[in-house]
C-alpha cells in the first residue's frame, strides 16, 4: 500500500518562494476564492474540497514545515500569520473567505483578527486557541500509533488508508516533522485564550462554527468558550462527526458550502 493514499488528481500546484521559504499550493475550482488552513498533520490529504470546486476556487497551502513545503524558524502562530500576509500578496488575494480546522482554526481566526478587511466569511472547523473548564485537549505524547485513528475520526476504517499500520520511513519522517512543527506553535493556553479574546473583540464578520458531536481530539464542551468570543457566530454540529470533519463527513462539507454561499 503506498503511504500517501490520498489524491491530488484535478488539483493545480505552485511552488513560492516567500521570504526564503518554499511553499506550496494546491488549487482547484473556479469562482471566489476560499483559502483553507489545513490543521496539524497532512497525511490525510485534501481530496473533501473536490466538493466546494464548482462554486469556489479552493486554494490549499501546505503550512511551513509541513508537507510538500519548505522548513522555516517559526516557533508561534504569529510567524505563521505573517507568512500568509506575504503569500496572500504574492498570489494576489484581496478578498477571501477563510476556513481552518483545529490548529488551522486557531490559525485562520488569528489571521481574521489582523486582517478584517480581507476576510469575507470565516468558517472555523473545531478550532484550536480557547481554554475551557469542562474539557481539555489530549496529550498526544501518551497516547500509541495505533490508538491514534479512534481519537481522529468516528470510524478508524475510514482512516486506515491515509494512517498505515506499520507506516514506512517516508511516513514516519513527515508524521514526525508536522508534530514537531505542530509543538513549536504551541503557546501557553492562557496566553493563547488572553490573545484571541484580544485580538478578535468586537469582531463583526459572518462565522461559522462547525463541530462533529463525537470529537475527541477538541470536544463540543469548548463550543461556548467560543461562542462567548464570537456571540454572532452561526453553530453546526454534525451530529456522530469526529476530528477530521471535512474529510469524513459529506453533511459537514454541506453546511460548510451553503454558509460560504456555495
Amino acid at each position: 500500500m503506498n503511504d500517501w493514499a490520498y489524491s491530488t488528481e484535478g488539483f493545480g500546484r505552485s511552488s513560492h518562494r516567500i521570504d526564503g521559504v518554499e511553499t506550496v499550493v494546491y488549487e482547484i475550482g473556479a469562482g471566489e476564492p476560499l483559502v483553507y488552513f489545513h490543521g496539524g498533520g497532512t497525511y490525510h490529504g485534501f481530496e473533501w474540497a473536490r466538493d466546494f470546486a464548482d462554486k469556489f476556487r479552493v486554494i490549499l497551502p501546505y503550512h511551513p514545515n509541513f508537507g510538500e513545503s519548505g522548513d522555516a524558524d517559526f516557533t508561534s502562530l504569529d510567524d505563521y500569520v505573517i507568512h500568509y500576509e506575504m503569500l496572500f500578496a504574492a498570489l494576489e488575494l484581496e478578498e477571501f473567505h477563510l476556513m481552518g480546522a483545529s490548529m488551522g482554526g486557531h490559525m485562520a481566526a488569528r489571521y481574521a483578527a489582523a486582517h478584517r478587511d480581507e476576510v469575507e466569511r470565516l468558517v472555523l472547523v473545531s478550532p484550536a486557541g480557547l481554554k475551557s473548564e469542562a474539557a481539555q485537549l489530549p496529550n498526544f505524547a501518551e497516547i500509541s500509533h495505533a490508538d491514534t485513528p479512534r481519537l481522529l475520526v468516528a470510524d478508524p476504517a475510514w482512516l486506515a488508508p491515509y494512517w498505515p499500520a506499520e507506516p514506512g520511513a517516508e511516513w514516519t519522517a513527515r508524521r514526525d516533522r508536522e508534530m514537531r512543527a505542530a509543538f513549536a506553535t504551541r503557546e501557553d493556553p492562557a496566553e493563547t485564550h488572553r490573545r484571541l479574546h484580544e485580538d478578535m473583540a468586537g469582531y463583526e464578520g459572518p462565522v461559522l462554527l462547525l463541530w462533529g458531536s463525537d470529537d475527541r481530539i477538541v470536544p463540543t464542551e469548548f463550543i461556548p468558550e467560543w461562542q462567548k468570543l464570537l456571540p454572532r457566530a452561526k453553530v453546526a454540529v454534525i451530529q456522530g462527526g469526529g476530528h477530521l470533519l471535512l474529510d469524513e463527513f459529506p453533511e459537514a462539507r454541506l453546511a460548510a458550502k451553503e454558509f460560504l454561499g456555495g
